[in-house]
């Protein structure tokens, strides 16, 4: 029995055995057939709901693959301070929530990057206490690799001037030695441990602001990298009848000898939340110039980076996981922690072979892959290694990129280079430190601009084509949760998980793309967003 009949449609389905259609039908959450109009008109019945799309293109739901889905949904709440061009703006709306919050009240939020400022210097703790002296502030940084805090954040962690650095993290200091309220990786953990925390409820209601977000921008799936927290909410959300995404949730290193006692293994739950793998950091980030690099950043001879795991380490957390059910997904930025990582899963995939275990039975990650070595361009592919990339990252790192890697970034978020050596890559947001919008992920993979610039491209030998940002952003994220059997593409017996927009986007020129417009949602044959009639 056909339930919902979608006809008159421009149905790309990214199944190559049929590339369009005009029509589609949905059964019990599975698409059962696509054809043109009359053909599925005369297979429906009268109980059919049939919607006409008047034209308008579906697409296959898209996946974020990489995500922070609890920190997105708390960042919907915080104090917006995203790409802020100067420091005075971002102190002026940090003094506006101080002003409706009570002392002792905690501020937080995200998104400043000191390299868009003016003068591109760390902003201080004096400067936070100016404008909030009776409330502590953690304000991380758009990498989510740098925090600055004022005196009442590091007062309320216990943090002096004579506080050692944690391993894998780094307490900024001036020239006296004294805490200048700059956190680096895993110093972070030690303000944001303080940091009350929105029970399990309170976080569900975030998220279900922040998926009508996501359904508006065409997502219906997302692999989640934060804290068990996120996973306790994501629960209460599907208890409640709320859920409309779903959910490949990864686990973080701390929480991975309790995953293991438990006795989970990969694909854990069902199609809509399920475990997906163990999640390291090999390395920082970028902007603060802790990636990991084989040669030192420009300008400073003596930095080449941090190591946030320690490479033998890693060995030893991705062979415990992959012989206990799990992949390993590992955060690589820097050519030398990737160059590591992929060391580190040489020697997992000879282990799995020991054991007589296919590569595709542990589907390993590397998260980023900002910049790889040209002697390590291929090893992905020969490792079976997927290249989870977030294409926007290009567009907003490039002038930082320039700044501090020069001539190296032609191996820089380069997906060009990982699909012409045979390797599969899925394509995120790293969400809230980008924007939840794919479309701009597709368009930065498109045309490597950000508002135009620079002409034909920053690197364009880089550039990758629509139908391939496509096919990352559905088959290579289903193909990393192991659901490419039923998820990626329209294809009778797969899960109606679709969206629908106003244009066709191959038609449409690259520049439009950020303007297409999400007009309908759907999840396992459900509108869980339609704004269409």
């Amino acid at each position: 029995m056909i339930q919902t009949l979608l006809v008159n449609g421009n149905i790309i389905t990214l199944d190559e055995r049929r590339p369009r259609a005009s029509a589609l039908a949905i059964s019990y959450g599975r698409v059962v057939a696509l054809g043109e109009d009359a053909d599925l008109r005369r297979l429906a019945g009268s109980g059919a709901t049939v919607v006409n799309l008047d034209g308008k293109t579906v697409l296959p739901g898209l996946c974020d693959a990489h995500l922070h889905w609890e920190a997105q949904a708390r960042a919907l709440k915080s104090v917006n301070v995203f790409e802020i061009p100067n420091k005075a703006e971002a102190l002026e709306r940090v003094r506006e929530r101080a002003a409706q919050s009570p002392a002792g009240e905690w501020i937080t939020g995200q998104g400043w990057a000191q390299d868009l400022w003016p003068d591109r210097a760390f902003p201080s703790k004096a400067d936070l206490d100016t404008v909030a002296p009776h409330n502590p502030v953690y304000l991380s940084a758009k990498s989510g690799h740098a925090g600055w805090v004022n005196s009442a954040a590091l007062a309320a962690a216990g943090i002096s001037d004579s506080t050692p650095d944690p391993d894998g993290g780094q307490i900024a200091r001036d020239d006296t030695g004294a805490a200048t309220g700059i956190l680096l990786e895993t110093a972070l953990e030690l303000v944001d441990n303080c940091i009350p925390r929105p029970t399990g409820d309170q976080l569900a209601d975030m998220m279900r602001d922040a998926q009508a977000l996501a359904h508006q921008s065409g997502l219906t799936m997302i692999h989640d990298f934060d804290d068990p927290s996120c996973l306790v909410a994501l629960q209460i959300l599907r208890e409640r009848g709320e859920l409309g995404l779903r959910v490949v949730k990864q686990v973080n290193q701390a929480w991975l000898d309790a995953a293991l006692e438990s006795g989970i293994r990969r694909n854990f739950g069902d199609d809509w939340i399920r475990i997906g793998a163990l999640k390291l950091f090999a390395d920082g980030a970028l902007g603060p110039k802790t990636a990991l690099m084989f040669e030192p950043y420009q300008g400073e001879p003596d930095n080449f980076g941090m190591p946030v795991v320690d490479k033998e380490e890693m060995v030893e957390y991705v062979s415990r996981a992959s012989a206990s059910g799990l992949p390993a997904s590992v955060h690589a930025i820097g050519d030398k922690a990737v160059h590591d990582v992929l060391d580190v899963f040489e020697r997992a995939r000879q282990e799995e072979a020991a054991r007589g275990e296919p590569a595709s039975s542990r589907r390993h990650r590397i998260e980023h892959v900002q910049i790889i070595h040209p002697l390590d361009a291929g090893r992905l592919a020969e490792l079976n290694v997927i290249a989870s990339m977030q294409p926007i990252h290009a567009t907003s790192d490039m002038a930082t990129a320039d700044r501090y890697w020069g001539e190296r970034n032609k191996y820089a978020y380069n997906p060009r280079l990982q699909l012409d050596q045979g390797a599969r890559i899925a394509f995120g947001s790293d969400a809230p430190v980008e924007p939840l919008d794919p479309l701009l992920g597709i368009h930065a993979a498109v045309t490597r601009q950000r508002n135009g610039q620079p002409a034909g491209g920053w690197y364009p030998d880089a550039r990758i084509s629509l139908h391939e940002t496509l096919l990352a952003f559905t088959q290579g994220p289903a193909y990393a949760a192991e659901m490419e059997d039923r998820l990626g593409m329209l294809r009778e017996g797969y899960l109606a998980d679709l969206i629908v927009l106003d244009r066709d986007i191959y038609q449409v020129e690259p520049d439009e793309i950020p303007a297409l417009t999400v007009l309908g949602a759907m999840v396992d044959g459900i509108w869980r967003y339609r704004e269409f009639d």
